[in-house]
């Protein structure tokens, strides 16, 4: 066994992450390099989605979030953003039943009130029917963002010290993090992002305490699965000490 290896033994960064986090940047960058519109560069991305889940399944991935919409990106043109919610429903219709017999369950994150009626509902839908499946947890964060996050877990144990439902006096750092929107999944073990910004864009503020974060400037449409065998084996080789002296 080299050195590195039995470094790696003693840390807990020697086998696959259980939870990968994405940023998904970078399909405009993509389709401009290209020449071609915004759109081909968004729809690129979009289904790059059901490649990069299937690849994170088949390497023993447990959980998978993507940053598929922020809460800061109703500023951009409208069009663009009409672009993004019809892309979003395109996946839930046509990737939903492939996602289920592959059993994985999916859920969406985030503040779901400024989304149309009929997307909603597609969500929902989407939720009740990959409920109980095993093989892997499939988190999209849309009109997500880490500040909103906080924010909302912050009003609702208010409101359970209201109730009487909680004593003000026993709520640690576990408790907050149980009304978070991940709260019931362990923090992200990696989180990639691509397009070659190095920057965590107000994604998950709690949840990355002590997530490994990985930088690629590959565009999201061209992060295959050569380019996850790369971030997961550059996590692989790092220490994770978690604030202990090894």
């Amino acid at each position: 066994m080299s050195e590195l290896q039995a470094t790696a033994t003693k840390t807990e960064s020697n086998s696959c992450p259980k939870h990968v986090a994405i940023i998904m940047d970078g399909n405009h960058r993509w389709a401009k390099r290209r020449h071609l519109p915004g759109a081909a560069g968004h729809r690129a991305g979009a289904r790059n989605v059901r490649r990069v889940a299937q690849a994170c399944a088949d390497r023993g991935v447990q959980c998978l979030t993507l940053f598929a919409f922020s809460t800061e990106n109703w500023q951009r043109p409208r069009s663009e953003v009409k672009l993004l919610m019809d892309l979003m429903r395109g996946v839930l219709e046509n990737d939903l039943d492939d996602l289920h017999q592959r059993e994985v369950r999916l859920r969406i994150i985030g503040d779901r009130t400024r989304f149309a009626s009929d997307l909603q509902m597609q969500m929902n839908r989407a939720e009740a029917l990959t409920r109980d499946n095993g093989r892997m947890a499939l988190n999209i964060a849309a009109n997500f963002g880490g500040r909103w996050d906080i924010t909302q877990a912050a009003r609702n144990m208010a409101r359970a010290v209201q109730r009487g439902e909680l004593d003000p006096e026993q709520i640690d750092e576990n408790t907050f993090a149980g009304f978070l929107s991940l709260g019931e999944v362990p923090a992200p073990d990696l989180c990639i992002r691509t397009g070659g910004d190095h920057r965590i864009s107000n994604f998950l503020l709690w949840d990355f305490a002590y997530t490994e974060l990985y930088f690629t400037d590959a565009y999201w449409p061209d992060f295959d699965e050569a380019s996850l065998k790369r971030a997961l084996d550059a996590y692989i080789e790092r220490q994770r000490r978690f604030g202990r002296r090894e």
